[in-house]
């Protein structure tokens, strides 16, 4: 690029969940100057959003610029940082179209994993030829040599051709902030690592007239900003960006959205976005000023008639309904309740994110939202909760297809999970109980073993916590989508029935005593309880209506010791999405800011004997 005397790279960051993608990223900020080594900077400071400080992952890409000035000439770096989880991978495909190169992180004790895979293929597929990075190789457990050897493999099996299997590789540490390009290399900085980048990563193809050009942008990010607007963020493909010039945006099929006016050019300088006066072709910039524009539109001049070409999405492959709370406990801890109000932030939330797909039902009082795991779910309704909003969720359903023969198709996922060898029988006995099918079985390491499966997605519903209890908490198992295949019949569902409040009230300590051998409490005493409610689970299969507001019948003859406090035994606590996947088809969630309750659909217990039996 010849303005502004500045190299350009465009670079995306790849990898498995936690293989350390943002903490690199940290690392390359402080050493090249974009944030002052005295600086204030939070850990992990590219995951800005709240849950994915408390949870430890990166549910949003998101852009950053670094100037690397150790060279001839000074170079910028613009650097995506992209999700690891393949529930978020609606990202990942749209980022990797619009740079040029991308290093991907392999975790030296783990080697390359199922998200690995996921999102090397579709950078394969785009023709980047990746940098690998083996990360973490200071660990105890590390073994650099069979995690490069596993990745090469794994570049062979995806199709990788002869240039992109002969990729460089790189040894770092992203949490002590070195990289070296031979294994005992000297361990000081990350100096090696921004050598290879410039050196392998190309700058941008653009013609030698590009700016002469007419203006032409695939937006490839979205989100929603309080005085700006709707902000679109992409890379210029031909042409100059400036704010006060009408431009059109087209959709991926060629039709005009709308034309408007640029408001603000906002290019990444180190964590910040600043406004510029002009961004020339190649840049990543985010821009303002579109309202109806989505991600996959083409921002443009208005003489430009055909769209740039963009990514088809990968399909949703789970759908919850959601609707307003309706219980009678409705309205006590949100301010947001009304239908109304959740369509619109349903609404909003699709437009921003092309992984969820919303539909109304045919009531119009709820809403279907489909997305690509439990996970994604889970993470928006956690969003609208601490928003203020009061939902209603059903149980998750597979979002399943006909082929052409009239064939139902279901979604299937593949199941890598390792974990100790004692534990292997038991779980491939359950996994089998619910349709998979074990593909491979291979030692992973003393006295560790690792299972690939192929599952239908909704055998896997609600499966992690049980998973948790059968390995003792020590294994790990991760999932992505693998293909539509033939529907493989009926999964037994939950095995035991549900402990039902009979009345609306307070629940009370020697109530809650006399019911425990009846099963798992899931609510203390003093809580607020109605009819309909789920109060527990049955020891029993089958539900059973209970009463927790019996309290103890007094008498005026006391005998020594009669009076003693019970003793309770600790409640079971259902986090939001162990509750969604643990309800039946005929159960809810009720989701609130304060609470989370299991309750039937029906309340009322002749109303659930009547839909019980239009079911059958």
């Amino acid at each position: 690029m010849t303005h502004c005397n500045i190299d350009l790279r465009n670079i995306a960051i790849i990898a498995h969940v936690d293989h350390g993608k943002t903490t690199l990223v940290d690392e390359m900020l402080r050493q090249s100057g974009a944030v002052r080594a005295s600086a204030e900077m939070a850990e992990r400071a590219m995951d800005s959003n709240d849950i994915e400080r408390e949870r430890g992952i990166t549910i949003l890409a998101k852009c950053t610029s670094v100037q690397w000035e150790k060279g001839e000439h000074p170079v910028r770096l613009n650097i995506v940082d992209t999700p690891g989880h393949a529930d978020f991978g609606g990202e990942v495909e749209r980022i990797l179209s619009m740079v040029d190169g991308c290093l991907l992180l392999i975790d030296a004790a783990e080697g390359p994993m199922p998200q690995t895979k996921f999102v090397l293929s579709k950078a394969l597929a785009l023709g980047l030829k990746p940098i690998v990075v083996l990360n973490k190789v200071d660990r105890p457990q590390a073994d650099p040599d069979a995690a490069l050897d596993a990745t090469f493999d794994l570049f062979a099996a995806l199709g990788a051709n002869d240039d992109q299997l002969d990729f460089p590789v790189i040894y770092a540490s992203g949490r002590d902030g070195w990289a070296t390009d031979s294994i005992n290399g000297a361990r000081e900085d990350l100096t090696p690592l921004f050598e290879v980048i410039i050196k392998h990563v190309p700058t941008p193809p653009i013609a030698a007239d590009a700016e002469a050009q007419p203006f032409k942008m695939l937006a490839t990010t979205l989100e929603a900003d309080p005085y700006l607007g709707r902000i679109l963020t992409g890379r210029i493909i031909s042409g100059v960006a400036r704010p006060g010039v009408t431009q059109k945006a087209l959709s991926r099929d060629g039709r005009e959205i709308e034309r408007g006016r640029i408001s603000k050019v906002l290019a990444f300088r180190g964590l910040k976005r600043q406004p510029v006066d002009e961004a020339h072709a190649g840049d990543i910039v985010a821009i303002a000023g579109f309202s109806k524009a989505s991600v996959s539109d083409t921002l443009c001049d208005l003489l430009i008639e055909s769209p740039v070409p963009s990514q088809p999405i990968d399909p949703p492959t789970l759908s919850v309904t959601i609707s307003a709370n309706d219980s009678p406990l409705a309205g006590r801890e949100g301010s947001k309740v009304q239908s109304r109000v959740i369509r619109e932030r349903l609404f909003r939330q699709a437009e921003g994110d092309v992984a969820i797909k919303v539909s109304e039902s045919l009531n119009r009082d709820a809403f279907e939202v489909a997305g690509r795991g439990e996970l994604q779910l889970g993470v928006l309704i956690e969003n609208m909760r601490r928003e203020g909003f009061e939902l209603s969720v059903s149980r998750p359903q597979v979002v399943t297809q006909i082929d052409e023969h009239g064939t139902l198709l279901e979604p299937i996922e593949e199941v890598v999970i390792d974990l100790d060898e004692e534990f292997s029988g038991v779980v491939i006995e359950k996994l089998s109980q619910k349709k998979a099918e074990l593909v491979e079985m291979k030692p992973a390491g003393v006295g560790k073993t690792r299972l690939t499966l192929h599952a239908p997605a909704r055998a896997l519903i609600g499966y992690h916590g049980e998973f948790l209890t059968d390995t003792r908490g020590t294994g790990v198992i991760n999932r992505s989508f693998l293909e539509m295949a033939p529907h493989r019949g009926a999964i037994e569902g939950r095995r035991n029935g549900v402990l039902i409040s009979t009345s609306d009230g307070i629940s009370v300590p020697f109530a809650l005593w006399n019911l425990e051998d009846r099963g798992v409490m899931f609510i203390s005493p003093g809580e607020k309880v109605y009819k309909g409610m789920i109060i527990g689970e049955n020891a029993k299969p089958g539900d059973l209506d209970v009463n927790p507001l019996k309290a103890k019948q007094l008498t005026n003859v006391r005998a020594a010791g009669k009076d003693d406090a019970v003793r309770l035994t600790t409640p079971q606590r259902l986090s939001l999405e162990e509750a969604i996947a643990y309800i039946d088809e005929d159960e809810l969630v009720e989701v609130t800011p304060k609470s989370v309750r299991l309750r039937k659909i029906e309340l009322e217990p002749h109303m659930r004997k009547k839909r019980a039996r239009q079911v059958a």
